[in-house]
């Protein structure tokens, strides 16, 4: 993978996922109590042994910056590895960055000095595990000049994503960007071809593409005009990635040794955390006995930056007052002082208090929960210390008054909504 330059758009307002982005882009949401998105893509890259990676943020950076700066000094120049942020320089005009196409057109410079053979182009803020040298693998087995990697979703989401046409060969010969009555796969009406923004171009193709038309978006513009002109091959992700072939190189003699078994079903797993429902659906993925997307699994690790708390503490243990979590992920420097939580996802940092109860939530960095607080279905932003008898998610009215809500009846508290007194 040594000729394969990575870029990853990590420019992302995330309107969506308002309040969590008031403050920071999308790809630096905090997931999974110690992650931010950012570290899925990039952990697949480095399981991929791609290690040139160029990163184009752009709204509400710096708190991703920090992240990358301090958690992701792994690359070696005296190899030729380098992970560099490129900051939007309105290098091409007076415009900053106007999309993802023209997010790489204003560095095109960076692409010429580099001259590798391909570019995949990544979303920063997708959860998912991906063999990126499989892609690789496939994109020149069909002959192809560009690929996208594909996912059959229900027809009813298909309006959020590009469709693909495809036909025997998965040449992709039509799309639709975000339509409004999406076509379906020929011999599946229920379903339908989704893009998940993820790209894989000869370099002298997109370098043609960017000099001479002044592109905004892969999707919305480049991929439906070349599609006629060039081979434009669909990778389709859940036929061909190929993770769980790891484990049966580690152990080809098919001994089931304890550091080896590990759930394979994540391989074939994608979600866009791009609305708050999604987002928290995604951190619920994580809790349980068999998650349905795996932190734990050793051969194909999800890294990031090493935070300098100490252990997780469960304290108390009297009939009425007992600290304990069940199916949830605690991260360090939390203290489960006498309260409950269950089915939830608490980042580092995070105290509750004695009889509080916090069920299927998500709590971010710096939050106390006061006692005999009830919280239920919420996403709790950082650095808030939440008073005693607080309910949050208990009744829908009230919630709504103070908070946001979403269709779901997630209940979403911004940051530093509640102070300390």
């Amino acid at each position: 993978m040594k000729d394969v330059l990575t870029i990853i758009m990590a420019g992302g307002r995330g309107n969506r996922l308002m309040p969590l982005t008031s403050d920071r882009s999308k790809p630096a949401v905090p997931f999974g109590g110690i992650y931010r998105l950012i570290d899925i893509p990039l952990s697949n890259c480095i399981n991929s042994q791609l290690y040139k990676i160029l990163v184009f943020p752009q709204y509400k950076s710096q708190s991703l910056v920090d992240h990358l700066e301090e958690g992701w000094k792994i690359f070696s120049g005296d190899l030729g590895h380098y992970l560099r942020i490129v900051a939007p320089q309105q290098r091409t005009g007076e415009d900053w960055y106007r999309g993802t196409a023209d997010s790489v057109r204003q560095n095109l410079y960076l692409l010429e000095r580099e001259m590798p053979r391909y570019v995949l182009i990544l979303s920063g803020d997708h959860v998912y595990k991906m063999d990126y040298s499989a892609f690789r693998d496939y994109h020149e087995k069909v002959g192809a000049d560009a690929s996208v990697a594909l996912l059959e979703v229900d027809r009813m989401q298909g309006n959020e994503f590009g469709i693909a046409e495809v036909d025997n060969d998965l040449r992709i010969r039509a799309w639709q960007e975000k339509p409004k009555d999406p076509r379906p796969i020929p011999d599946d009406p229920e379903h339908c071809l989704a893009s998940m923004g993820i790209y894989l171009f000869k370099t002298q193709l997109l370098l043609d593409l960017l000099y001479k038309m002044d592109y905004h978006d892969f999707g919305g513009d480049i991929i439906p005009r070349i599609i006629d002109q060039v081979k434009v091959f669909a990778y389709p992700f859940r036929r061909f990635n190929r993770i769980r072939d790891y484990i049966r190189r580690a152990d080809p003699d098919g001994v089931r040794r304890p550091h080896l078994v590990e759930a394979t079903r994540d391989s074939q797993y994608w979600r866009d955390v791009g609305t708050l429902d999604a987002y928290w659906n995604a951190n619920m993925d994580l809790t349980g006995v068999d998650p349905f997307f795996n932190l734990y699994g050793r051969l194909w690790p999800v890294r990031t930056r090493a935070h300098q708390y100490p252990p997780a503490k469960f304290v108390f243990n009297e009939p009425d007052h007992i600290g304990t979590a069940v199916d949830s992920l605690i991260s360090p420097g939390c203290i489960i002082s006498g309260g409950t939580v269950r089915s939830s996802v608490l980042s580092c940092d995070v105290t509750v208090r004695s009889w509080a109860q916090v069920d299927e939530s998500v709590i971010m960095d710096r939050v106390e929960v006061g006692r005999h607080c009830k919280i239920k279905k919420a996403i709790i932003d950082k650095e808030n210390v939440i008073p005693p008898n607080t309910e949050i998610g208990i009744n829908p009215q009230t919630d709504r008054e103070k908070f946001s809500v979403t269709p779901r009846g997630i209940v979403v508290v911004p940051k530093g909504y509640f102070k300390a007194t």
